[in-house]
């Protein structure tokens, strides 16, 4: 029995089922989760990250964590947690560039926090050098000494609950059987308690508006952490710098939106990551973070530009590749504005890439 027929059998028994339960079993599923069983990355597969489009991403990051490390005095050890490591070519491309300052490497007690047993195994394949242990949560990495911690592309799939507004009020949206059985959208009455996001309690009647606890949850961990033992934490995804209205749930195949109840564990699903959320969550727990930044604005205040014309010049026949790299990264049109950059770190730091 496929997913698909196992959500309806869910639905038969138990009542139309919200779109956060929809995702966390579209996506982690055991038996049929899309990154339980068969996550694709890359051009051959259903969708591609900053790290594989250029080296230059996973290398400037790799850079921050050594100057991020520096300005917090060179502690020893320390954890290095990345979330989500995908195939593990951004913390490959990092401990590269890390190179310049060989105790960083040295002090670096390494941690990828993974939930998908055959990305798993392609991080073990590129990491292996550097004697990684692997997490299935962030509360599974040891506490007690300060933590540089990257997430890139993990918000976004942290499943979200939408709600809409009707002429009488909120209503949560559910998925559930439509006139032929198949899954359908629905309508709910919202949880007592329910209040939008600040500044979008006015919201016209039809108005959509997505709320991630998981999110927030996460949000509050890592402010938790940075602040009870130090350090600073990356978080870069696209989403939303301010509260905003609309349904950004999308489904992708071989990097195509596809119908999201049709493709049930087959696509990958995500929602924008809320960052004003996040960082209202971390900062609630006790860290500071700094504002939202554009990834553009971010990667060329880190020294992008300077990266690819050190590249092209020592490899002028990847000029134009170079270039076309740098632009995705950077360009309004692309990467640059859609993708948003947080810095979660203990009050007083400062770190680079903000100002």
């Amino acid at each position: 029995m496929g997913l698909a027929a196992r959500l309806v059998r869910l639905i038969e028994a138990d009542g139309p089922i919200t779109v956060e339960t929809f995702m966390r079993l579209c996506l982690h599923d055991p038996e049929h989760g899309y990154y339980a069983t068969r996550p694709r990355l890359g051009a051959e597969g259903d969708f591609i990250t900053a790290p594989l489009l250029s080296q230059m991403f996973g290398e400037l990051i790799g850079l921050w964590a050594v100057d991020t490390w520096t300005r917090l005095g060179q502690p020893a050890p320390f954890r290095l947690v990345e979330l989500g490591p995908g195939d593990g070519t951004l913390m490959s491309d990092l401990m590269r560039a890390a190179r310049v300052v060989p105790s960083f490497r040295a002090s670096a007690d390494l941690w990828l926090v993974e939930t998908s047993a055959p990305l798993r195994e392609r991080q073990r394949e590129r990491l292996a050098v550097h004697g990684p242990r692997w997490a299935g949560a962030l509360t599974e990495v040891p506490d007690g000494a300060p933590t540089i911690l990257i997430a890139n592309e993990l918000l976004d799939c942290l499943p979200a609950r939408q709600f809409v507004r009707t002429e009488t009020g909120w209503a949560e949206r559910r998925i559930g059987q439509g006139a032929q059985g198949a899954l359908a959208f629905g309508l709910a009455p919202a949880p007592s308690g329910f209040a939008p996001p600040p500044g979008l309690e006015d919201a016209p009647p039809g108005s959509i508006v997505e709320v991630s606890p998981a999110q927030e949850a996460l949000g509050a961990a890592i402010g938790a952490r940075i602040a009870a033992d130090g350090g600073a934490a990356l978080l870069i995804d696209y989403g939303r710098e301010r509260p905003e209205l609309g349904d950004t749930l999308q489904a992708l195949q071989t990097h195509r939106k596809v119908d999201v109840l049709a493709t049930a564990g087959e696509a990958d699903l995500t929602v924008h990551a809320d960052f004003p959320a996040v960082a209202a969550a971390a900062r609630a727990a006790g860290a500071a973070t700094t504002v939202i930044a554009r990834q553009g604005d971010f990667l060329r205040t880190l020294g992008l530009e300077l990266r690819a014309a050190a590249l092209a010049k020592a490899r002028p026949d990847q000029a134009e590749i170079l270039g076309r790299q740098a632009h995705r990264l950077t360009a309004p049109d692309e990467m640059g504005t859609l993708f948003k950059v947080l810095c979660v770190h203990p009050p007083g730091l400062d770190v680079a890439g903000f100002a």
